[in-house]
C-alpha cells in the first residue's frame, strides 16, 4: 500500500485540529481534579464554598428536568416554582451522596430532582392523583372519539363510548376544570406572537377612560343641540329630564294640556335624535 502526502496546509490543518484536541482534554482534566476537590472538601467538611460551587455546576441539571417536566403540565405552573422545587431536591442529592462510591453524581441527583419536582406538585395539586389520571384517561378517549367523528362529542356520546354513566363524565370534566387555576398576571402567548397579554377580569361597575371621554364628547353635543330648540321645548325638557316633574304638572305650570306638552316633548326629542344622526354621519 502506497503511503499517503499530506501538502503543507492540509499538514497544519491537522495539527491545529490535534492541538485543540489536547487542549480540551487538558481541561477536562484541570475540570475533573477541581471537582474531585471541591467534593473532597464538601464530604470532609461541608465547606460552604466547596458546596456552591458544586450547586452552581449542577444547576444546568435542573434546568433541563424543569424543561422536560414543564412540557407536559398546565401553563398556569411557574416554571420558577418548578426550578426551585428542583433546586430543593439537588441540595438534598449534595447531602445524601456519597462520593466514595463508584457512582456519578449527575446520575443520582437525576432521581433527586426528578422525584423533588413531581413530589412538590402532587402536594400542591388540588386534584387527587386518581382523580388526576382518571381525567388523563378521559381526555385521551375524547380525543379518540372527537377525531372519529371529526367533532366535537356530546357528553352522551362521550358515555356510551367509555361505557360510564353521564354524570360520571360531568363529574370528572368539571373537577378538572376547577382544579385549574389561572393568575391574572399570568402572561400568555398566542400563535408565537411576541405581544403578551394577561387574564383580564372586567368590572362593569367602573366606566373606562375611553367610555368616560365618549360621554364627555355626547354630552357636550347634546347640550349644543338643545340650544337650537325653541324656548317651549327647552323648558319642558329641562322640567322634565332636570327636575322630574311629571307631563301634567308641567302642563299645569304652563297653562297646557297634558296632551299639548306630551307633543312639545315628543316633536322636541325627535328633533334632537335627527340633529345628533346629521351630526354623527357628517363626523
Amino acid at each position: 500500500m502506497g503511503s499517503r502526502c499530506f501538502s503543507a496546509p492540509h499538514l497544519l490543518q491537522y495539527t491545529n485540529r490535534c492541538d485543540i484536541f489536547e487542549r480540551r482534554i487538558i481541561v477536562a482534566k484541570q475540570n475533573s481534579t477541581e471537582e474531585q476537590l471541591l467534593w473532597k472538601q464538601w464530604s470532609e467538611s461541608k465547606d460552604p464554598q466547596a458546596g456552591d460551587l458544586l450547586l452552581r455546576k449542577y444547576t444546568p441539571l435542573v434546568t433541563y428536568h424543569v424543561q422536560r417536566i414543564g412540557a407536559s403540565i398546565p401553563k398556569n405552573i411557574s416554571r420558577d416554582e418548578l426550578k426551585s422545587l428542583g433546586m430543593m431536591g439537588l441540595f438534598d442529592a449534595l447531602n445524601k451522596f456519597d462520593y466514595s462510591r463508584d457512582l456519578k453524581f449527575d446520575t443520582y441527583a437525576s432521581f433527586r430532582v426528578r422525584g423533588a419536582i413531581i413530589d412538590g406538585l402532587r402536594k400542591e395539586d388540588w386534584l387527587p392523583r386518581s382523580s388526576r389520571e382518571k381525567a388523563k384517561k378521559l381526555d385521551s378517549k375524547i380525543e379518540e372519539l372527537e377525531q372519529k367523528l371529526m367533532r366535537h362529542a356530546t357528553a352522551e356520546e362521550i358515555s356510551n363510548f367509555i361505557e360510564i354513566p353521564v354524570e360520571e363524565v360531568y363529574q370528572t370534566v368539571q373537577e378538572h376544570f376547577f382544579s385549574n387555576v389561572l393568575s391574572m398576571d399570568e402572561q400568555i402567548q398566542e400563535n408565537d406572537e411576541l405581544e403578551s397579554k394577561s387574564f383580564v377580569i372586567r368590572d362593569d361597575s367602573q366606566i373606562t377612560p375611553e367610555q368616560q371621554m365618549v360621554k364627555q364628547e355626547l354630552l357636550h353635543d347634546l347640550a349644543s343641540q338643545i340650544q337650537m330648540l325653541n324656548e317651549n321645548e327647552q323648558l319642558v325638557l329641562s322640567l322634565f329630564y332636570t327636575e322630574e316633574l311629571t307631563l301634567t304638572v308641567i302642563g299645569e305650570m304652563l297653562g297646557l294640556s297634558t296632551s299639548r306638552i306630551s307633543q312639545i316633548h315628543s316633536k322636541a326629542l325627535f328633533k334632537l335624535r335627527k340633529l345628533l344622526v346629521n351630526e354623527m354621519m357628517n363626523t
